[in-house]
This record gives structure tokens, C-alpha cells and sequence, in this order.
């Protein structure tokens, strides 16, 4: 009997499968068993996954402009319209109106979609136009998914219909009904991609799991899982005895990795790509100065996937114009356009990414971006600055979670952090500030994964 495990993650997803001895994750990106959970459809509906989806996406949409034309939804009756002379017989003609709908980018070669675990909770959206044709949501999540189940069942050689799949403790949304429509629409993701039978989990009871597998923990004791990833946060508190578990309490909120990305790219490149600059222009034969609206470009910059429906004439005439101003300020808008027309926004989240991984193990690092000639530092304090609200949270969450365990903070045992997030260095120091010598890192990116696959073998369910 084998068990399989699929987390599959806001920014990334891993599965695992586990006998009773061995636990072992599946490779799928280039030896790697993390795949970026990203779909990418072509305008004849030809689907890709995973690293391969992103980097078709940035190259296909480098340094192309986009014109955005209202969509042509039908024609409706007008008038009638004499056009004969006077005290002539003539022709009678009929005008029509055309019916205008939404802009479209005619000329988008590709659809890219990220981050749709974070829909799920949202009755409002439950179809999604890709070019002219309406998907249902859950088939967008379908791909990624049929990936995880054919690497699994081609590393086993054998049909894989079973499986436990993570779910967050509270999916992100405010609808009260959010987490039910979630797990509903995920289900059918998953039946469409070939899972038959199959178990949501908790993601950070999986963790906890994997951790006292690894561990082979005996005698009794309580664990603080603290699962900070991509795109949520969720926190149990778990008793074991020997083999025996009981989940006292669980807690989740709609913090990550990818928000703590947007905050720094917001802090310190915003004020380099022309944010707070003036802006001079010629109203009625008079000069008229202003700040420059840099907010009609935040929400393109901060979500890179969709940087290049910037790169619109509306959008680059003003910014050709204040470059030619030729002061200081134009080689912040050059930078600002050179970053719309090649498309360099996801560039500049690998960048801060990669710098805030090593602030991990560092007090200072840098941002360097030489397409846009480019080279920031981020230091670990700026960092913690940047992270203080969101430590708030984490902190008031822990004690929430605690206390629901009807437990003291010195009653937790043992505290496990996990996912990608876990690993900053402020997250580190609140969870050993409360927890002295108690504190231990486990698997940032499989655990969960690890975790579903015992439960699978072992039949754990949720209720």
C-alpha cells in the first residue's frame, strides 16, 4: 500500500507518495519537486505548466505594445435618416449603433494564470473569459494538478487514483461560505485530473506529521506547527503519544511570501521608478505642475503578470515626455519604461526574492536588477521594518492558537516552522522570543507534501 500527498501551494506545489518506510517526493521541474503552480493557454487552447508556462509568458510579451481595443458586443437599431432633396423623392437609410464592451488586448499571444488557489473562495468568480472562450475555474486548476498525479504515477509505474490533497486552514476571501466553496471546487478540480478518492488535510497538520515522522518522536508531548508560505499562514497545535495524535486547535490568515515581496518592491524601487517626482506640462498656455499619477501604474508593476498591458501609448507618451526633460528625474521614468516595454517587472521579483533569501543568513544584501542598471540595498533591518505588522499579526495568531489548545505558551513542547517564510529571520526571532530552545526548522518546501502522504497511507481524516 502506497500513501500519495499533493500540496497544492498558492506560488508552488509538491507531491509525495510513502509506503510505511520510505518518504519521497516526486520530481518534476529539472530534477526539482517543486513546480511553480502557473498555467499558460495559448490562443489555440495548447496548455503549459510550471516554470515552462512562466518563462513563455515573460518572453512573448517583451517589448510588444499593446493596444487595447473596445470589444465589439453587437449593434443595435438607430435612427432613421431622409437623405432625399427637397421636394425630391429619396432614399430612406437606417443608421446602427455598435454596442461597445470591455478593452481587450487583441494581439495577447498567451493567457497566463497564477495564484488561483486564492479564488477558490469566491462565489463571485466561477468562470473566467481566456480570450473569446469561458473557463470554469476549476478547469484552469485541472493542468497543474494532472501534472502532480503523471509524475507520481510514472516514478511508481502504476495508476494513481488516491490521494490526500492540502487545503489551508481558511482560504483567503470574506465570504462566510468560503471554505466549503473552496473545498467543493478544488474536489472537482481534482476529479478532473484524475483523482478518484480523495481527503483534504489541514496543511500544517501534514507538517506537524511529517515532523514526528522524521523525528521518530516517542513519549508524549505538545508541537506548534507554524506553516508560513506563498500565499497564507496556518498555524496547529498538536498533542502526540507514541503514535497516537490529537489536533487541539488550528488558525490560518491570508499572509505570505508574495505580499511580502509587493511591500518591498513598494518601499524601496517605487521611489526609483519616478513615485513622488513632479510633473510639468503645458494646460492652456500655462504651465501646470503636479505629482506624477504613479498610481495608475502600482497595480501593473506589483502584479507581474499582467506589467505588459502597461505598455500602451497612453501610458509611455507621458513618460517619453518627461524623459526628454533631460533632469534628474528622467532616468527614474526611463527606468519606469524600460521596465513596462520589456517586461522586466518579474526580473525585479526574482531579484528581491533572491535577496531576501539571503538575509536569512545575512545582515545585508542587494537588489540588482542590471536590465534597469540597477542595484539596492536591502538590509535585514529594513526588512524587519517592512515585516513589523505582519509580525503583529503572526504573534496575536500564535496566542489565538494557544489559547484555543487551552493551553499556557510554556505548555507548547515542541514549535515547528515551515514554508518558504519561515525562514526570515524575523519570523525566527518572535518564534524563539516566545518559545526559547524550543524552536526547530523543518522541510520549508516539502513538509506539507511529506505530511499528506503518510496520512494518505495511514487513512487520517479530517472531519
Amino acid at each position: 500500500m502506497i500513501g500519495v500527498g499533493v500540496d497544492f501551494g498558492t506560488s508552488n506545489s509538491t507531491v509525495a507518495w510513502f509506503d510505511g518506510h520510505q518518504l519521497r517526493f516526486v520530481a518534476i521541474e529539472t530534477n526539482s519537486p517543486i513546480l511553480p503552480t502557473a498555467v499558460h493557454l495559448s490562443k489555440e487552447y495548447e496548455g503549459t505548466t510550471g516554470a515552462a508556462a512562466i518563462e513563455r509568458y515573460v518572453q512573448e510579451n517583451t517589448a510588444r505594445l499593446v493596444h487595447l481595443v473596445p470589444e465589439i458586443l453587437g449593434r443595435a437599431a438607430g435612427s432613421i435618416e431622409d437623405n432625399s432633396p427637397e421636394h425630391e423623392m429619396g432614399e430612406l437609410t437606417t443608421s446602427r449603433n455598435v454596442v461597445l464592451g470591455p478593452l481587450i488586448d487583441h494581439g495577447l499571444p498567451g493567457r497566463l494564470f497564477l495564484g488561483l488557489k486564492r479564488l477558490l473562495g469566491n462565489p463571485a468568480i466561477d468562470r473566467i473569459f481566456v480570450f473569446n472562450r469561458p473557463y470554469r475555474l476549476v478547469a484552469l486548476l485541472t493542468p497543474v494538478l494532472l501534472r502532480l498525479r503523471e509524475a507520481v504515477e510514472k516514478e511508481l509505474r502504476a495508476p494513481v487514483t488516491q490521494a490526500h490533497i492540502g487545503r489551508p486552514v481558511n482560504f483567503e476571501g470574506s465570504d462566510a461560505s468560503r471554505n466549503s466553496l473552496a473545498v467543493k471546487r478544488l474536489r472537482e478540480a481534482c476529479e478532473h485530473a484524475g483523482f478518484r478518492t480523495i481527503e483534504f488535510y489541514p496543511e500544517p497538520v501534514a507538517a506537524t506529521l511529517s515532523f514526528l515522522w522524521q523525528r521518530k518522536l516517542t513519549g508524549r508531548g505538545t508541537v506548534l506547527t507554524v506553516d508560513f508560505g506563498g500565499g497564507t499562514l496556518d498555524l496547529s497545535v498538536i498533542r502526540y503519544s507514541g503514535a497516537k495524535f490529537e489536533v487541539l486547535s488550528t488558525a490560518g490568515a491570508d499572509l505570505g511570501g508574495d505580499r511580502i515581496d509587493q511591500l518591498i518592491f513598494r518601499r524601496l524601487l517605487f521611489p526609483l521608478l519616478g513615485e513622488g517626482e513632479s510633473w510639468s506640462r503645458q494646460i492652456d498656455g500655462r504651465t501646470v505642475e503636479t505629482l506624477f499619477p504613479f498610481s495608475e501604474y502600482e497595480e501593473g508593476i506589483l502584479n507581474w503578470a499582467i506589467t505588459h498591458t502597461l505598455n500602451q501609448n497612453r501610458y509611455k507618451t507621458r513618460l517619453t515626455e518627461l524623459i526628454a526633460v533631460g533632469n534628474a528625474a528622467s532616468v527614474k521614468f526611463q527606468r519606469l519604461k524600460d521596465l513596462i516595454n520589456y517586461n522586466y517587472s518579474y526580473t525585479v521579483f526574482s531579484a528581491i526574492k533572491r535577496a531576501k533569501a539571503e538575509l536569512s543568513t545575512r545582515e545585508s544584501s542587494s537588489i540588482d536588477i542590471p536590465e534597469l542598471n540597477l542595484s539596492v540595498t536591502l538590509t535585514r533591518a529594513q526588512l524587519n521594518e517592512i515585516l513589523a505588522p505582519m509580525m503583529d499579526r503572526l504573534s496575536a495568531l500564535i496566542y489565538q492558537v494557544v489559547g484555543r489548545a487551552n493551553l499556557p505558551l510554556n505548555g507548547v513542547d515542541r514549535v515547528v516552522r515551515t514554508g518558504g517564510s519561515s525562514q526570515i529571520v524575523a519570523v525566527r526571532q518572535l518564534l524563539e522570543g516566545l518559545f526559547p530552545d524550543k524552536v526547530t526548522e523543518h522541510d520549508p518546501f516539502t513538509s506539507v507534501a511529506g505530511g499528506l502522504a503518510i496520512a494518505d497511507y495511514h487513512g487520517y481524516r479530517w472531519e
